[in-house]
């Protein structure tokens, strides 16, 4: 796909990317067990389909098991949704819970509400257990706060290869290398006059068919 294309399928793509970026944003002025249930989907997203981490938060919810739940009721509950790595995903969700556990009640806003979006990353990926870059940038875009991170997960980097801002897709992204392959992909969007949100949810739409989160 030639740049005009790919501008030419952005711009068709356009309202609705836009309408879910308005979605996301709209997730941070909810309470704060909102805002958590965000968080525990992007513990279950790594290594495992979007659609599968989706479908065991509802599971959890539906049974009131995500924040009265131990990790015995979580994990069966990833297990049965396909979540994979369930056995330390379940225990990320727990342990994310007693961290952001105050008074019996979910406090999460309170401890993001304060420096860029590049400090909440770091403070989430120093104190989070199964938050790595990715999981944190994915997390701070769904919850409105991270427009200006790049999500650097399998179907992003193959797009970045396809327009030559990367050489290759390594096996694991070091911090340095995350950042320089953020760098990069912030000045193609740039340079083809897309927002850097809009260009994350354009590309995962055209690797998997669906534009969602």
């Amino acid at each position: 796909m030639q740049l005009s294309e790919l501008k030419n399928c952005y711009e068709r793509k356009k309202p609705e990317i836009k309408k879910r970026l308005e979605d996301f944003k709209k997730v941070w002025e909810r309470p704060d067990e909102d805002v958590f249930v965000e968080l525990c989907f992007c513990l279950l997203t790594p290594q495992s389909k979007a659609r599968a981490a989706n479908r065991a938060i509802k599971s959890l919810l539906e049974k009131k098991i995500l924040f009265s739940g131990n990790k015995e009721h979580i994990l069966k509950e990833l297990t049965n949704a396909g979540v994979r790595f369930p056995e330390n995903k379940a225990k990320y969700i727990v342990e994310a819970k007693e961290f952001f556990s105050k008074n019996e009640k979910i406090d999460i806003k309170s401890k993001l509400n304060r420096g860029t979006a590049y400090a909440k990353r770091e403070w989430l990926v120093e104190n989070i257990k199964g938050l790595g870059y990715k999981e944190a940038s994915h997390f701070l875009r769904n919850i409105g706060l991270g427009f200006e991170l790049a999500i650097l997960d399998r179907h992003i980097m193959k797009n970045l290869m396809k327009y030559g801002i990367i050489d290759e897709i390594p096996e694991c992204l070091s911090k340095k290398c995350y950042l320089l392959f953020e760098e990069k992909m912030k000045k193609f969007s740039k340079q083809i006059d897309i927002p850097l949100a809009d260009l994350d949810l354009f590309f995962w739409s055209e690797e998997t068919g669906e534009i969602f989160k």
